[in-house]
C-alpha cells in the first residue's frame, strides 16, 4: 500500500483529502495540534481499512517532523508528503501596516520552515519510493495582491518558490504546489470572519489532487479546479 503524510488534516481539506485517499487504499500519518479531533479523524478514515497513525504535535517543532517520518517508516515506506498545515499570521487578517511581526513569523514558521523541515526529514524514504511525491498546499494569494492577505500571502509565495526549487534539485519526485481555491473552512473563517458570501467545501476540490497522483504530470504550480477540466 502506498503511504502518506498530511499535516493539518483533522479538519477541512486535510481531512477530506486523508478520506479520499484511505478509500483507495493507502496507508496514512496524519497530524495536527488539536490531539481530540485528530483521534476523531483518525477513526473515522481508518474505517476504510486503511492504517491510519495519528500523531498530535506542531510542525514547527521537529521532533514532532522526525515522528511523523518514523511513523512512516514503520509503515513501511513513504510515497507522498502533503503540506498542508497554515498559520495566517493574524486572525482576523489586518493590513500590513497593523501586521504583528512575531504573526508575520509564525506564518513563515510554519507555512515556510516547517513544510521544508518536513521534506528534509522526509527525503531519503522519499528517495526511495517508485512513486514519491510532494504536495504543498498554496493559495492565489501567493500570486495575487489582495489587501490584508500580505503575510499569509508572503509565506505562502516562498512556499511555491522552494518547491520549485525542490522539484530542479529532486528530479527523481514530483513536486506539485497546488491552489485549491476558495473553500469554506475554518482558516478563510478565522481569517475574513465577516464574509456572509458560501465558499465550497474542501472536499470539492479534492479530485484535482487524486488527479494528480493519477496523472503524475511535471513538476509545477497548478490549480485544483483546473485540474478538472476535460483534456
Amino acid at each position: 500500500m502506498p503511504v502518506a503524510i498530511i499535516t493539518g488534516a483533522s479538519k477541512g481539506l486535510g481531512r477530506a483529502l486523508a478520506d479520499a485517499l484511505a478509500r483507495r487504499g493507502w496507508d496514512l500519518v496524519l497530524d495536527a495540534r488539536t490531539p481530540r479531533v485528530l483521534d476523531g479523524t483518525a477513526a473515522e478514515v481508518s474505517a476504510h481499512g486503511t492504517r491510519v497513525t495519528a500523531i498530535s504535535g506542531d510542525v514547527t517543532d521537529a521532533g514532532h517532523r522526525a515522528e511523523l517520518v518514523a511513523a512512516a517508516a514503520e509503515l513501511g515506506a513513504l510515497d507522498l508528503v502533503v503540506s498542508n498545515a497554515s498559520a495566517l499570521g493574524a486572525e482576523p487578517l489586518v493590513r500590513l501596516d497593523a501586521l504583528p511581526l512575531d504573526g508575520l513569523r509564525t506564518a513563515l514558521e510554519t507555512n515556510v520552515v516547517a513544510a521544508l523541515g518536513l521534506v528534509q526529514e522526509a527525503l531519503p524514504l522519499l528517495r526511495a519510493s517508485a512513486a514519491g511525491a510532494v504536495i504543498a498546499v498554496s493559495s492565489d494569494a501567493a500570486a495575487e495582491a489582495y489587501e490584508t492577505w500580505g503575510g499569509y500571502g508572503a509565506s505562502k509565495a516562498a512556499l511555491d518558490h522552494l518547491a520549485a526549487v525542490l522539484a530542479v534539485e529532486e528530479p527523481g519526485l514530483r513536486v506539485w504546489t497546488v491552489d485549491p481555491g476558495d473553500m469554506g473552512t475554518d482558516l478563510y473563517a478565522a481569517a475574513v470572519p465577516d464574509d456572509p458570501d458560501p465558499r465550497p467545501e474542501p472536499a470539492s476540490v479534492v479530485p484535482g489532487f487524486l488527479r494528480l497522483l493519477e496523472r503524475r504530470p511535471v513538476s509545477g504550480r497548478y490549480a485544483a479546479p483546473a485540474l478538472l477540466e476535460p483534456r
